[in-house]
């Protein structure tokens, strides 16, 4: 999912600007309060989803209770279309979070616009694997802080919508190595923190270097 190691005109990212900018037409709003389920697995796919405000986590619950986070999903971007006719994985407004709502119908109209949504989402998720099985904590932690920003347009003030574990749970890592790997970056002046979900990236190119 990480902007950072593709190159600069990326062919997924026009593709999700492309879709993004067809995904009009009726729908319903929804807001979500901070915690609350968007779906769940096994629910069946009846709609798809486009973030207004807030944020939005999408996870699967391992065999042993533990939590995998595989996507979030920021304002402007929509998620809640899988493979098959049944989610794989649960979703949660991560913030008070509200939601365009797109029913099957228009979901069916626009399949061509989704089907470039859905190959831009696998590049994300083949890029994440690589992230997870290659690269150590500090590279996971700036490829994840870049992507960000990247996202927010490039800005260098990144207003984290998720908590330190929920960090922890996308990258594969613990907390305590998520809340170390911030500090060691804090130290080498290339990020400062304003409080525990502002930070400011002070060296882009130090930070992007790291990703490498």
């Amino acid at each position: 999912m990480y902007a950072v190691a593709q190159p600069k005109d990326q062919p997924f990212q026009q593709a999700d600007d492309f879709a993004l900018n067809q995904m009009g037409g009726p729908h319903l709003v929804a807001t979500y309060k901070a915690g609350r389920e968007v779906y769940a697995e096994g629910d069946s796919i009846e709609k798809c989803y486009k973030v207004d405000t807030g944020a939005v986590r999408v996870y699967r619950l391992l065999s042993d209770g533990r939590r995998q986070v595989v996507s979030f999903h920021l304002p402007g971007e929509i998620f809640g279309f899988e493979a098959g006719s049944n989610h794989c994985f649960f979703a949660e407004a991560i913030t008070e979070t509200t939601l365009a709502v797109f029913g099957r119908r228009h979901m069916q109209e626009r399949s061509r616009d989704l089907l470039a949504l859905a190959l831009a989402g696998m590049a994300r998720a083949q890029q994440h694997l690589l992230v997870i099985g290659r690269q150590c904590a500090v590279e996971r932690i700036a490829a994840f802080l870049i992507d960000l920003c990247e996202r927010q347009g490039g800005c260098r003030q990144l207003r984290l919508p998720m908590s330190r574990q929920d960090i922890a749970d996308y990258l594969g890592l613990t907390i305590e190595t998520v809340s170390r790997v911030v500090t060691k970056l804090k130290a080498r002046s290339v990020i400062s923190l304003k409080d525990a979900r502002t930070i400011d990236i002070v060296r882009p190119d130090a930070l992007r270097s790291l990703c490498n």
